[in-house]
């Protein structure tokens, strides 16, 4: 469809950026904070480990700062499980609610809202050692976390998020190494992991509608519209079955808190259904999210799989998709790469926000979007990143099609606000619209510089995205 003219976006629309706690703050077993999955984890080789990161727990003033300069409206970004509670039950640590409490100050200071990610990635090593999201006790474990997060912050936290990319840790656990699947039958584990997650997310829903008045929360899954390697019907039926299994389970469950049926036939064939207690289905239809948050990134695209080939493992999410039986996954030769391989796709991110809104027909808030890249910080105190440039404005204005197209967007917070540790590369692979001053093992002065890219996402916000150019 080419407009003659495109809607422009909403006067009040939340430009801003993300960040998560274990991947930016650092100082991970400090102040009283206790470790995390992430934290005991064993990263890849030759990749930094997540003692310091971008050390935003130190520089938090100087890096709220900068985004306001930048001109942010939102500010995306986690709370620490083990921060707030080490254990993960228990006590309160005063010293993980002071952090967080001047984080959300040091924002209402600059007049940015905080959009608060409630878990990403970051479960507290000690309840992953009871066995984690595959123990009943880990939904009221869940939900008591977030009472607390609710009486502390909820006074000037409006905009929360449940659970960031639930569907991934469901895929892809041991990629992201948050895995803790110990059965015989590891997909029903996983699944069952899911429902504890899908239920606990509900109640944490229903319970921020109760506690904070006018409060609004939604989920935060990676969803990316699944194409058909082509239009041979079989393969058509692939791609239903991968949008399904990927993305629709997860928002399905959160807006109308029911079992996706193409989900539950694939679960019975493979005897992994989770076991649904007396109640559970009422709770999760409780739920009643204001709006969806989601993480987009790359389509996918796949064929019919006729059940032949080994199904591939490891850290390459192109092959890790297949699943032999249910379907292969495909390259798409229409798109191009960037430097770590991850599939360039704009006018998907189009479709996908088209797909979404169509589906559940609430707001839809973009909460990662973005390119890893190897920037260089030049002998002047410059970074060069055009490719970032371009990446984001392609994007923003598939974003602004999709508002003329109809689509409720209300949000557009870009994959990161800082340079961070990235969950497969480290520190070498560079998202930020702001540099920091450190190598993979050497910590330098942990410095900030502003990319190229801070300058023109900073006029983009001003103009409310009608300049884009360079």
């Amino acid at each position: 469809m080419i407009y003659k003219k495109l809607k422009p976006f909403p006067q009040d629309f939340l430009w801003g950026a993300s960040t998560s706690a274990y991947q930016v703050e650092g100082a991970n077993l400090e102040d009283g904070k206790g470790p995390s999955v992430q934290d005991v984890k064993k990263v890849p080789e030759g990749t930094s480990d997540l003692t310091v990161c971008a050390d935003h727990y130190h520089h938090y003033k100087e890096d709220i700062a900068l985004m306001a300069e930048m001109g942010f409206k939102v500010y995306r970004f986690s709370i620490s499980w083990s921060r707030i509670i080490p254990e993960g039950v228990g006590a309160v640590n005063p010293k993980g609610i002071e952090f967080y409490n001047n984080i959300i100050d040091e924002c209402i200071k600059h007049n940015i809202i905080p959009l608060v990610t409630m878990f990403h990635f970051d479960l507290p090593a000690a309840l992953d050692a009871k066995g984690g999201w595959s123990r009943r006790e880990s939904i009221d474990e869940f939900v008591n976390f977030a009472k607390v997060m609710y009486e502390n912050f909820g006074d000037r936290v409006k905009y929360w998020l449940t659970i960031n990319e639930q569907n991934v840790l469901t895929l892809m656990g041991e990629v992201i190494g948050t895995s803790n699947i110990k059965s015989s039958n590891p997909k029903k584990e996983a699944y069952q992991q899911n429902h504890h997650m899908l239920v606990a997310q509900a109640k944490a829903m229903a319970l921020c509608h109760e506690m904070i008045p006018g409060a609004k929360i939604g989920p935060a899954p990676n969803i990316s519209l699944t194409y058909a390697a082509s239009c041979k019907p079989e393969d058509v039926i692939a791609s239903q079955n991968f949008n399904a299994i990927r993305n629709w389970l997860y928002l399905d469950m959160a807006v109308y808190g029911k079992y996706n049926n193409i989900v539950w036939a694939y679960l019975e064939n493979l005897d992994a259904t989770p076991d649904i207690e007396p109640g559970d289905m009422e709770i999760l239809a409780s739920g009643k999210p204001d709006f969806i948050g989601f993480n987009y990134y790359s389509t996918a695209t796949v064929e019919y799989s006729d059940g032949s080939e080994v199904n591939e493992k490891g850290g390459d999410q192109q092959k890790a998709m297949g699943e032999p039986g249910v379907v292969k996954a495909a390259a798409n030769p229409n798109l191009q790469k960037t430097q770590f391989g991850w599939e360039i796709d704009p006018v998907g991110f189009r479709s996908t926000l088209r797909e979404i809104y169509s589906r559940y027909r609430l707001p839809l808030i973009i909460t990662e979007n973005g390119l890893g890249a190897y920037d260089k910080l030049t002998e002047d105190g410059k970074i060069h990143d055009p490719y970032r440039i371009e990446y984001l404005r392609k994007h923003i204005e598939q974003i602004q099609l999709a508002i003329t197209d109809g689509v409720e967007v209300m949000g557009y917070c870009p994959w990161s606000a800082i340079d961070l540790i990235s969950t497969h590369e480290g520190m070498v692979k560079r998202y930020g619209f702001i540099y920091v001053n450190r190598d993979e093992f050497d910590l330098k002065d942990l410095a900030r510089y502003r990319k190229d890219s801070f300058y023109w996402y900073k006029k983009v916000i001003v103009s409310n995205g009608e300049d884009l150019t360079d």
